[in-house]
């Protein structure tokens, strides 16, 4: 006649067959299941993926914008709501952000953006937009969707009104993304594009189900997929390689209005560690960079420094005499 064990009867038994080893190892894994942060495989046998909170956001968005404690802080007219944070309201010439305080160090990781744009504009006549950062400074307002021009990192450009006239090549609401390494400005005159590493049209504005992005960047690989069209599949909007963004750079996101409005709302920010293999000659391929850059694309060095600027001038007084003078940044 078969026994019935406890709840910890089958745990005794099968404990006696394990060694000390096996045991801390059981108890670890169920550790992370239970509490969410267990890797996730996202393609068989390549890459686990793990969620990293201190990074992440969601709701109830305890203490974000009130608690010196918090792992976010909020900018100008952005405001915690019940089930989002409202970067910008419907209104004119309003611009807020929300920034992570916690510097990334990842290698390789996956950030999903789950966002809402709405309003009462109709066609045309809404504005301007949001925009995803991983960037060396933050808390720093400006032109640039709600922050800084020649900003140094990755921008992820939500961008719904087009400005260039005489339009034909694009159908807005349009995603784009931009590196900079601090050198160059955003033309807003004409929606980025000279400046533009890739881009697609993204019809997300008065939609009546959930809107995500997600920008993934892997072994200096930038993808950018988005689901917008209700399906729960994801769908290829940006793929760049040979992009080169160094660590400890901050996450966030920022909106701004002028003379036409939006909501402008982020319900959940996720970001993932991603764990890759790599070969010995990835290795060395990939070490780390201090200054984004894009293979095959050559940004402008950034200002002159005034140092650099006196040994031209001393180059020019002392004939004969050779300076060699360095770039003023790099990577490697």
């Amino acid at each position: 006649m078969a026994v019935a064990l406890g709840p910890s009867g089958w745990w005794r038994r099968w404990r006696r067959r394990l060694s000390a080893r096996e045991v801390s190892t059981m108890l670890l894994l169920l550790l992370l299941l239970g509490s969410g942060q267990g890797p996730r495989q996202v393609r068989a046998g390549q890459t686990f993926e793990y969620l990293k909170r201190e990074h992440s956001l969601s709701k109830p968005y305890q203490g974000v914008g009130t608690s010196s404690s918090s792992l976010w802080n909020l900018m100008g007219n952005a405001m915690v709501m019940t089930q989002y944070i409202r970067l910008t309201p419907d209104m004119q010439s309003k611009q807020g952000a929300l920034w992570n305080r916690v510097p990334c160090f990842l290698r390789d990781w996956e950030l999903q953006v789950h966002f809402r744009i709405h309003g009462q504009g109709k066609k045309n006549l809404h504005g301007d937009g949001l925009a995803i950062w991983y960037t060396k400074d933050r808390m720093q307002p400006g032109p640039v969707f709600g922050n800084m021009d020649k900003f140094v990192g990755l921008g992820v450009f939500v961008d719904t009104y087009p400005n260039e006239e005489k339009q034909q090549e694009r159908v807005f609401p349009y995603i784009s993304a931009m590196v900079n390494n601090g050198s160059l400005s955003y033309d807003h005159e004409r929606d980025g594009r000279p400046t533009e590493l890739g881009g697609c049209t993204a019809i997300v504005r008065n939609l009546h189900y959930d809107t995500f992005l997600v920008i993934r960047y892997v072994k200096r690989h930038l993808t950018i997929m988005m689901d917008i069209d209700g399906k729960h599949e994801w769908r290829d909007c940006i793929e760049v390689s040979g992009v080169r963004l160094p660590r400890g750079y901050y996450f966030g996101t920022s909106s701004i209005t002028g003379d036409l409005s939006d909501n402008h709302d982020v319900i959940s920010l996720k970001l993932f560690e991603l764990t890759v293999e790599r070969t010995p000659e990835e290795e060395k391929l990939h070490r780390d960079v201090f200054l984004p850059s894009v293979d095959n694309m050559k940004l402008p060095e950034r200002r002159t420094c005034w140092w650099r600027m006196m040994a031209v001038k001393l180059t020019a007084v002392v004939p004969g005499r050779h300076m060699s003078l360095g770039s003023g940044g790099g990577t490697m």
